[in-house]
């Protein structure tokens, strides 16, 4: 007797009773799901994202939008800082900074953000060259791969930036000349366009800026340029000649003392040296500047997110138990007018213990059967949502990634079947069959 195929006809018997089941089993374990997956991925790259950076300088205001605009370049600026007050921060000598990162944002191109800095960002994100080489001159920009992807960018493409972050805003005059691609890194980086800073500066001052002689033109702004592409093997400076060059530009930043720049990303030459821990208290309340300090920032982020995805969360749950329920009323009301039928396997030579895993088993393929439609839902979903959610925070979500959890997620569902289905199956293990065969 093939109890598994009996389970499975019983259950096709009431095909509305099977479909609401599984459906309330899908809502609940695919919202679960999917709030498992985009917090895991939201985390994830959030930590990525890090990049080891000890401290943020900027001008003064929310330290957790410093914070998503210079690092996570999903925010806006809160303003701009003097040179003049953050020469100290970018000197390569400075007893207690290792790396500083300049940032000047403002600018885009079709929802990418311009910005302009100096070579350190690439050790801070590993980042190397996929093809050309890296910027060197004002208006030359090395470009993400993911930028270069989307917008179909290649080395030699010409471009005009918008003012701000809104696309085809005020757009600039100048043209922007693509020089190279960076690799894949997994980080923000991918999402950025690089450039000097002294380009956004002339950009917003709108002064004449010679391009290199050996630039192109645009045939239009959708690139769809008339020379042929061809690949540029990259060319790449070894580890020591970047970190000269990179001092080099942060010197000469130095210099420009009536200029502005957005922030400087700050990492520590020692993490357990108490002047540098206290560097941060120290430029928030003796100067004009902010400093914030990432890891905090983002720890009361993720818990500020994380207390409306246990919300939401413990709902789905909710819904995973009301599910359950409806197994539970579905299996025990069918168990009247099932009762000859479960006399008959015993006749046929059933034990108790067979009626009792015969409920039991629908119970299970129910868990089943809900838990794959949830997986479909959740994973549908999240592919469905994935271009909204990597606009909203520039980074790229996959549908194609399951979780550990999920696999939890698969036995706490096949325990709520088992649970549903104890009370029937025991009901059905204790029918009478000359009383029930005597009924007819």
């Amino acid at each position: 007797m093939n109890l598994l195929k009996l389970s499975w006809k019983n259950l096709l018997y009431k095909p509305l009773n099977l479909l609401l089941s599984v459906v309330l089993f899908a809502l609940g374990v695919g919202l679960v799901s999917f709030l498992l997956n985009v917090n895991h991925q939201l985390e994830e790259n959030f930590n990525k994202n890090l990049a080891g950076i000890d401290l943020v300088i900027g001008a003064k205001g929310s330290p957790l939008q410093l914070i998503l605009c210079s690092m996570y370049h999903v925010d806006n600026p809160t303003g701009n800082i003097p040179l003049e007050s953050a020469r100290a921060f970018l000197n390569p000598k400075h007893p207690l900074i290792a790396t500083a990162v300049p940032l000047s944002l403002g600018d885009s191109y079709r929802g990418f953000r311009i910005a302009g800095t100096t070579y350190d960002i690439l050790e801070l994100y590993k980042a190397r060259l996929a093809q050309g080489r890296l910027w060197e001159k004002d208006m030359e920009v090395t470009v993400g791969a993911t930028v270069a992807g989307k917008l179909h960018l290649h080395v030699g493409d010409t471009f005009k930036s918008s003012h701000g972050l809104v696309e085809g805003f005020d757009e600039h005059e100048h043209d922007f000349r693509v020089v190279g691609i960076l690799e894949p890194t997994g980080s923000v980086i991918d999402q950025l366009i690089l450039t000097t800073t002294q380009s956004i500066w002339a950009s917003h001052e709108h002064s004449a800026v010679a391009s290199d002689s050996t630039a192109h033109e645009a045939h239009d702004h959708s690139h769809e340029h008339e020379h042929e592409h061809v690949e540029v093997a990259p060319q790449m400076p070894d580890s020591v000649s970047l970190r000269k060059a990179a001092e080099a530009q942060r010197l000469e930043l130095m210099n420009h003392s009536d200029k502005q720049i957005t922030s400087i990303l700050i990492r520590f030459r020692s993490r357990t040296n108490i002047q540098a821990l206290n560097m941060g208290r120290n430029i928030n309340e003796n100067t004009d500047l902010m400093a914030a300090s990432p890891p905090n920032e983002i720890a009361r982020l993720q818990t500020s997110m994380g207390q409306g995805a246990n919300t939401l969360r413990w709902l789905a749950w909710v819904i995973v138990v009301v599910s359950g329920l409806s197994v539970f009323i579905s299996l025990y009301s069918s168990l009247k007018e099932r009762k000859y039928e479960l006399a008959l396997v015993r006749v046929m030579g059933g034990t108790r213990s067979t009626l009792f895993l015969l409920i039991i088993l629908e119970g299970l393929l129910l868990a089943v059967l809900g838990y794959v439609a949830g997986m479909v839902v959740s994973h549908s979903g999240l592919a469905l949502v994935a271009g909204y959610l990597e606009k909203s925070y520039r980074y790229a979500f996959t549908s194609l990634k399951f979780l550990p959890e999920e696999g939890w997620l698969f036995l706490g569902s096949l325990a709520v079947g088992f649970v549903a289905a104890l009370l029937p199956a025991w009901q059905a293990r204790n029918t009478d069959i000359s009383e029930t065969l005597a009924k007819g």
